[in-house]
């Protein structure tokens, strides 16, 4: 009789229960620490005035949302808008914006996504990574073309790339 009663009272709880959390039911998530994403954005824009440039430094976290905003002295007014809207692209696409402005020229199948508000099609967004898992991103703007941005911005990438590691 007991055994009858337990059986009875565990096929009713599994089946009337809402369910127990599972670990496949969340996501992990890993987002750059205020002081790692400051270092990032020094170490991008040190690398700029290195090369000669005054750049604004972007770092947002894996969603877009802004972490740091660095602006150079003498860095264009643009500038501060460019780095988020290029680092939001990246991060949004999981992709460099140095490759996605060639995916998106016109004429191209994916030349709509330029018209997005808030995003930055040019060279100079880049994803960061840790453990496989993009953990934000970082954007510059001011150097003389994409291609100069996105060297500094890996250049940073670079500088704390030991931390990164996981």
């Amino acid at each position: 009789m007991n055994t009858a009663r337990i059986a009875i009272a565990a096929l009713v709880a599994t089946t009337l229960a809402p369910g127990a959390p599972r670990a496949e039911d969340f996501i992990p998530l890993r987002i750059m620490s205020p002081a790692l994403a400051l270092d990032l954005a020094r170490s991008a824009l040190e690398a700029c005035r290195a090369r000669g440039f005054q750049v604004a430094v972007a770092v947002v976290d894996r969603f877009g949302v802004p972490q740091v905003l660095l602006r150079d002295s003498l860095a264009g007014p643009h500038t501060p808008e460019s780095a988020i809207g290029k680092v939001r692209a990246a991060v949004s696409f999981r992709t460099a914006t140095e490759e996605l402005a060639a995916l998106t020229q016109p004429g191209q199948p994916s030349s709509g996504i330029r018209h997005l508000l808030g995003f930055v099609f040019l060279g100079g967004g880049v994803p960061v990574e840790a453990g496989g898992l993009i953990v934000g991103g970082v954007g510059v703007s001011g150097a003389p073309g994409g291609t100069e941005d996105d060297a500094c911005a890996r250049a940073g990438i670079a500088a704390v790339e030991d931390r990164l590691s996981m």
